[in-house]
């Protein structure tokens, strides 16, 4: 072989870093830990573990340290974290410009206002970084609404309250449970007559309510009926009336939560997911994130 031959060979082969490896290492660098990480990229803290190891291995560099429980970057860490993010930003551009063309049906998710207010932004975020090219459609409103749509085959995934039966081609699981709670201003419990406010019929809150206080035998009157929320929400900030909701939604809209015992104590609710047999992998992955989120909370 000649001499000039030799010169052109490569003197070391190139070594390709997987981008797998270094998405989950961004991952935990911005949650902070393996353990928050493993919520964003679905890998448990283990697999985690050996991602980084293999990624240590290919780039023969030690990435973290650890400082008592917590993990910190080497310095070859800290100038890794720049060029991966880099890295990552193209690839994602790559596949969005060049990667299949033909997107799969948009996936229809349903779910009350409840969860669209607390859980869905959090949801929409990690579910967009395991599936960049999804395309979702959104639908919120009352759980008989939704299930009816889910019955006329125009929503794959319903997130709703209360258990309504099994359906043909469907299954449903409980993957939460919240406590209901009264809202409102206590001085208004003084009155002969509750006032309440009140969503229309159907509504597993308004029948709790009305039932728990007939139990009671306590008088009330529905000074405010509304088929929305944001009215409800306006009728017990305004001090117009009294009503119902989870301590999650609660709590999320700041409304004002009553003393245990303000008022006759009102039962829990089950949180049901409902999802349509056949589904795509990426609507499988949003049921599944959306049944770990509530019941992380």
């Amino acid at each position: 072989m000649s001499q000039s031959s030799q010169s052109t060979l490569p003197q070391r082969m190139a070594r390709n870093v997987p981008t797998e490896l270094l998405r989950s290492f961004v991952a935990i660098v911005e949650a902070g830990s393996m353990a928050q990480a493993t919520e964003t990229i679905f890998l448990t803290q283990s697999a985690l573990s050996l991602q980084m190891k293999r990624l240590e291995d290919v780039l023969q560099q030690k990435l973290f340290r650890r400082d008592g429980r917590r993990l910190t970057l080497t310095a070859p860490g800290e100038e890794l974290i720049s060029y991966a993010r880099q890295l990552l930003a193209l690839n994602d551009r790559i596949m969005h410009t060049l990667g299949q063309s033909v997107d799969e049906d948009p996936i229809t998710v349903g779910m009350v206002q409840d969860f669209a207010d607390t859980v869905l932004p959090d949801v929409l975020n990690r579910f967009r970084l395991e599936h960049p090219r999804a395309r979702l459609i959104v639908r919120v409103g009352g759980s008989a609404e939704l299930l009816e749509m889910f019955d006329r085959s125009r929503l794959d995934v319903v997130l709703c309250l209360g258990q309504h039966g099994d359906r043909p081609g469907a299954s449903w699981r409980v993957v939460g449970h919240d406590q209901m709670v009264w809202l409102g201003d206590t001085a208004l419990t003084e009155l002969d007559e509750l006032p309440l406010a009140l969503l229309e019929p159907p509504c597993r809150f308004r029948d709790a309510a009305l039932r728990t206080l007939t139990e009671a035998r306590r008088d009330y009157r529905i000074v405010l009926e509304t088929p929305n929320l944001p009215a409800m929400r306006a009728g017990v900030r305004g001090r117009l009336g009294l009503s119902c909701r989870t301590r999650r939604f609660a709590a999320a809209e700041r409304l004002p939560i009553m003393a245990p015992d303000a008022l006759p104590p009102l039962p829990e609710i089950e949180t049901v997911l409902v999802e349509r047999e056949g589904l795509s992998e990426a609507a499988r992955d949003l049921g599944d994130l959306l049944a770990r989120t509530i019941g992380n909370r």
